[in-house]
């Protein structure tokens, strides 16, 4: 708190409030249109209308809150929104510790939260500096990880950031350098559904944002690297953007209303992406001869929707050729394993899937009654009671014995064949052969019950009108 202080005093960056200012509501959208710009934005997309407004389950939001301008006048506009739409609001702060006033940041946020009754968590993060992604990039990807987490943790609806219009401008021109396709010139949208993230600031200017900060007189600080041009962003903001706007006033909305435009074409390819993923993905796996049989262009698409399905970075033009390519024209017996972060893009049986490399730790676990089971190698399993399927209730299912192979399992899913090693039966169900060791095998007292991806064990079935427990397996990388 000492190095707070004297940040505070020393730094004429940060603006300053009194207590009774910093603890005040922010202005009412009377006096200031940003904050009418906030209330239309949440019941557009939080509620159906606004007469469901006092009925409607509150909202519990995640504010990802940094300490500078923008997310603390966000911080101070969602406070004032809280008795209007019924919003419950917490706020997290990532300590990235690459600033020598990062304590202080920190502080500042938590004496904010504290004035304005809105619980907060400080999060610490360690930056790898010498990574391949950038220090930018690097922090970005720890931040909303932390953020994710968080949202799990407190089970709340949304992740709230304050990105504004300019923001999205200057994402817009980064991206036309990088040469990005029509994904990354979309930029930011306003409502993620897939990552439970809302952006509700981006058709708010930052100078609108610094007048309602200035009239509300809230405190914030500003990170001394926004103004190193070294980082791509700086440039853009410093010395690019002042050189457009001076000849074309308007640009940072223009470009905003272009990002839109873009996301709305996006929307339309990731319709088109769902439409062939209904036929050629399943499993988390795609048929390759159904890929083969789209243009290039429609099979990239489908590769990008399904990779951003597992939150994977987009890659690039020339590598997401070469991984079609690949996939495509390998010979029918080839190992093919293409590195995306995290992921492995591997090929079996006309097949690609995506995979997790896992170190197969040996489990045994019992089943008492739940209806989900998360396995240690990771991935869960679901049961259900249900006519005419699964293990048959009769012979007494309320205990199951699970655990994964150690081999020389034999096993007869079918009474008219003969019964095979588990080798045998994984091979014939085209399990690819990365996953098999990791498949959890349920066990009814001695007996292998039942196999994911192969079936139950023929004398243990239940009949068309008999009661069975009916397994599902679902593996990590799909769980997402």
């Amino acid at each position: 708190m000492e190095n707070s202080k004297k940040l505070l005093k020393s730094n004429a960056s940060i603006k300053r409030a009194g207590k009774q200012a910093l603890a005040s509501q922010p202005v009412s959208s009377e006096l200031h249109p940003v904050l009418s710009k906030l209330h239309s934005f949440f019941t557009q997309h939080l509620f159906a209308d606004e007469n469901s407004l006092a009925s409607s389950p509150a909202s519990k939001l995640l504010l990802a809150l940094s300490g500078g301008l923008d997310s603390s006048a966000l911080l101070h506009l969602l406070v004032a929104l809280k008795p209007l739409l019924r919003l419950e609001l917490h706020a997290l702060h990532v300590h990235h510790g690459l600033s020598p006033n990062a304590d202080a940041w920190s502080a500042l946020c938590v004496e904010q939260c504290r004035a304005l009754n809105v619980p907060i968590k400080v999060v610490h993060v360690n930056v790898d500096r010498s990574s391949k992604l950038g220090i930018e990039a690097a922090a970005r990807q720890l931040r909303y990880q932390a953020l994710f987490d968080e949202r799990l943790s407190i089970q709340a609806d949304y992740v709230v950031t304050a990105h504004h219009q300019d923001d999205q401008a200057e994402t817009l021109m980064l991206q036309l350098m990088r040469g990005a396709g029509v994904k990354g010139l979309s930029s930011m949208a306003e409502v993620d559904q897939t990552r439970g993230l809302i952006r509700p600031l981006l058709g708010v200017s930052r100078l609108a944002l610094y007048d309602y900060a200035m009239q509300a007189g809230i405190q914030w600080c500003d990170d001394e690297s926004n103004d190193n041009t070294q980082y791509e962003r700086n440039f853009v903001r410093h010395d690019v953007m002042p050189i457009l706007q001076a000849r074309y006033p308007s640009v940072k909305s223009v470009l905003a209303r272009t990002a839109s435009h873009l996301a709305e074409a996006d929307a339309l390819l990731d319709t088109l992406a769902e439409i062939d993923a209904q036929t050629l993905l399943m499993n988390n796996s795609v048929c390759l001869q159904g890929l083969s049989q789209l243009s290039v262009s429609r099979a990239k698409n489908l590769l990008r929707w399904w990779f951003a399905q597992h939150y994977l970075f987009m890659p690039t033009s020339d590598h997401l050729t070469e991984m079609l390519k690949q996939l495509l024209n390998a010979k029918p017996d080839a190992e093919l394993g293409i590195n995306i972060q995290h992921y492995t893009l591997r090929r079996y049986q006309q097949r690609a899937y995506l995979s997790v490399d896992q170190v197969n730790e040996p489990f045994d676990m019992v089943w008492n009654g739940e209806s989900e089971l998360v396995v240690p190698n990771g991935g869960r399993l679901f049961f259900k009671q249900v006519e005419g399927a699964g293990l048959a209730l009769k012979f007494g299912m309320a205990r199951l014995r699970i655990t994964n192979r150690s081999g020389g399992e034999r096993f007869k899913p079918d009474a008219l064949r003969p019964t095979r090693t588990l080798k045998h039966l994984l091979q014939a169900a085209n399990i690819p052969p990365w996953q098999r060791d990791h498949l959890p095998l349920v066990y009814w007292q001695d007996t292998l019950a039942y196999i994911p991806g192969v079936g139950v064990a023929h004398e243990l079935k239940a009949t068309k009108d008999e009661l069975g427990l009916e397994i599902t397996w679902q593996a990590e990388s799909l769980a997402l």
